[in-house]
């Protein structure tokens, strides 16, 4: 069974379609490569995902749970949309990290909120944060910032900011975790050093990337995923898209993404 299947998934904004069908299942540990032009419904079908946007129609299933369906009203209530939300930690393009607290607060914050009702949050503020500190400095190692644990976020660089950010979103344990252009606000010095992190999470988690990296793309998924006018033009290996592409449309994009 795959971890996660997505079928027959559409949304509009007023009058303009911008995902019109769109089914794919990702394996448990898995990277899967989303790709294509701006304005292809990239950043929209991760929007939905992620509960930031609701579908018009189609049903998204994780682990053989279906989590959203516009059909189904018990699943369209704010207490389920923030449980199955759970399911998919999200790393932005901006980072989104809170400037008042340090990266290690950072961290913890997030845990502590999904773990507490706001009443009892204010009761026990100082015993969330301890029994999280263990988790969020092991993360901080992981990523190679155990050392800017004390740090403001305006002390940190643009990759620094974008690794606390992966950090964060990995604090909440998603079954899927998914970036949506994380190196676009980067240089390329800083481009490499995140994807480098999140290579280096591909052994021990289910990866979704929208991503402009097409050398990301080729070596590191398992799957891409090449998105034109909201529909998916062409799937599958990155060896079937980059060395054998079918669409006219992938070729061209291909070709541009080259020059």
């Amino acid at each position: 069974m795959a971890l996660l299947e997505v079928n027959g998934l559409h949304k509009s904004f007023g009058n303009t379609e911008v995902l019109k069908g769109i089914d794919f299942s990702l394996e448990k540990g898995q990277v899967l490569a989303i790709i294509g032009s701006s304005g292809s419904g990239k950043t929209t079908l991760l929007r939905c995902l992620n509960f930031l946007e609701n579908p018009d129609r189609g049903t998204i299933t994780v682990n053989g749970r279906k989590i959203c369906d516009p059909e189904d009203r018990a699943l369209c209530t704010p207490s389920a949309i923030r449980k199955n939300r759970l399911s998919f930690g999200l790393v932005f393009q901006s980072f989104h990290l809170f400037p008042q607290y340090t990266v290690q607060e950072n961290l913890i914050m997030p845990a502590m909120l999904k773990s507490s009702s706001n009443a009892d949050f204010k009761k026990k503020k100082a015993e969330y944060a301890k029994t999280y500190e263990k988790q969020a400095l092991e993360l901080l190692e992981r990523i190679g910032l155990s050392e800017k644990k004390g740090n403001y976020p305006c002390e940190l660089s643009g990759g620094q900011q974008q690794r606390v950010a992966i950090a964060r979103a990995l604090m909440l344990t998603p079954e899927i975790l998914c970036f949506d252009e994380p190196t676009s606000a980067l240089d390329p010095e800083l481009t490499r050093e995140v994807l480098r992190v999140i290579r280096d999470l591909k052994e021990s988690n289910t990866m979704i990337v929208v991503t402009h990296e097409m050398g990301f793309a080729r070596n590191v998924a398992d799957q891409v995923i090449f998105m034109s006018g909201g529909i998916i033009e062409e799937s599958g290996t990155p060896e079937e898209l980059f060395g054998d592409p079918k669409s006219p449309l992938l070729k061209a994009f291909l070709s541009d993404a080259e020059d």
